[in-house]
């Protein structure tokens, strides 16, 4: 094993990092602690592993204080818990200079072997050594390294791209202060595009019909390693026929009550329980997002139907045999997840006469809670009516003074009270505030 970690630290070194887009995503380094790095499959987690080495080596920091091991590679196996000490063992032989220097230790898919927190917390304690650690959900969760690394951890979500990392990605300028009629045109266009394609890394340059083929296999890796692998799940007909109900029908409350009766006419047997459970194993995987209901009443959060999101659009019209018809649900479902990037969990208000308005947030602890309508278009007066009325009258029952209507085109100020932003803008400018 010890040749073997030699070769593979020789190997990093030799070659040059690839070529990445660098993700707005900021992590800070305490010592200490360990940075890892969660979210969905494909997402980029180990390129966003790439790009704190670069920004490392942009820093003056020698590329031989960086460390990476890929416990993927078949090198590597058959890995023991045993083995971890030769690790740092081969490295400080090789530099022993670096001993007493500050040098930075990557481990990507880590989970793999057991025992593996239990090294993390050794190194941590007893060498000059900042750990980054990626991993797949299935042997990865939040709760898992709280328990694992018990405190010794920071923790980011990394997610497909957002609508601003895109243009970056495509190479489409604009200037963020000006946004005159040919501005936003293109922007206009390309935000078409991102509700089409989505944002995983890997499938931005692909046809329409390969990249329907990539973000399905994601999915079906999702539920066999993260789901039926992990937790044993053998009814695999229930478990596809929700989450094909949660992609053809995104940004809508769930009842399990009411999913258990539909499948139950249908003659498939399952229990209500293995629904809440199957529900739980999707967030946990990151493919599906759950808002509950706004209240102080921990009762009535639980018992009323949580909203469901997924990840990605692209993957909704990828699930779909066609691109849901509900484009507001469509605009809905990004909102949601621009506001995850910002660390901002939302929830959805239902007023008294019975409105329901999309989104309440607190962007910080200082802040006034915000809240968000999500609309298509205001064109219809019916339409335009329904979602004011719905956002005035939540506004007054919590005292808020201002409130936001997000659409596809129109911008305009509503009752000096309620803003309102096509949805490009807002992604750009917004910052999910």
């Amino acid at each position: 094993m010890k040749d073997i970690l030699e070769l593979l630290i020789d190997d990093f070194h030799e070659h040059e990092l690839p070529g990445l887009h660098p993700r707005d995503t900021r992590i800070t380094i305490i010592p200490g602690k360990a940075n890892v790095f969660i979210g969905m499959r494909r997402s980029g987690k180990t390129w966003f592993c790439y790009q704190q080495m670069k920004e490392l080596l942009a820093q003056g920091v020698e590329k031989e204080r960086l460390l990476y091991l890929n416990f993927e590679d078949e090198r590597l196996l058959p890995f023991s818990a045993g083995d971890f000490k030769y690790i740092l063992e081969t490295f400080y032989r090789k530099f022993p200079g670096y001993k007493t220097r500050q040098c930075y230790l990557f481990l990507d898919e880590v989970q793999r072997i057991d025992g593996w927190d239990k090294f993390v917390r050794r190194v941590l304690d007893t060498e000059k050594m900042a750990i980054f650690i990626t991993g797949s959900s299935s042997k990865l969760l939040s709760r898992e390294i709280a328990t694992s690394l018990r405190g010794r951890s920071l923790t980011t979500e990394i997610f497909p791209f957002s609508f601003r990392e895109y243009l970056g990605y495509h190479k489409i300028k604009y200037d963020p202060n000006q946004f005159g009629s040919r501005t936003r045109a293109l922007l206009q266009n390309w935000m078409e595009r991102y509700v089409k394609s989505g944002g995983f890394p890997e499938i931005q340059n692909l046809n329409d019909e390969l990249r329907r083929q990539v973000l399905r296999n994601y999915v079906d890796v999702v539920i066999l390693r993260d789901i039926i692998e992990r937790y044993s799940v053998h009814n695999t007909v229930v478990l596809r026929a929700l989450i094909r109900h949660i992609m053809s029908t995104p940004t809508t409350r769930f009842s399990v009550n009411k999913f258990y009766n539909s499948l139950k006419s249908q003659g498939i047997a399952c229990t209500k329980n293995n629904l809440y459970a199957y529900l739980e194993y999707l967030a946990d995987s990151y493919l599906v997002y759950q808002v509950p209901i706004h209240s102080r009443s921990e009762k009535i959060r639980r018992v009323n139907p949580k909203k469901t999101y997924a990840v990605d659009s692209g993957l909704l019209g990828a699930m779909s045999y066609q691109m849901t018809e509900d484009r507001g649900a469509l605009l809905e479902n990004i909102v949601y997840m621009h506001l995850r990037r910002r660390g901002i969990h939302p929830d959805y208000y239902i007023t008294k006469d019975g409105c329901e308005v999309d989104f309440i947030i607190k962007p910080d602890k200082t802040a006034k809670n915000r809240l968000l309508q999500v609309c298509w278009e205001l064109d219809d007066t019916a339409t335009k009516n329904r979602e004011t009325r719905a956002l005035l009258s939540a506004m007054d029952e919590l005292r808020e003074e201002r409130g936001t209507i997000i659409t596809w085109l129109d911008e305009e100020t509503i009752d000096e009270r309620i803003d309102v932003i096509p949805v490009w803008k807002w992604l750009l400018i917004g910052r999910g505030h």
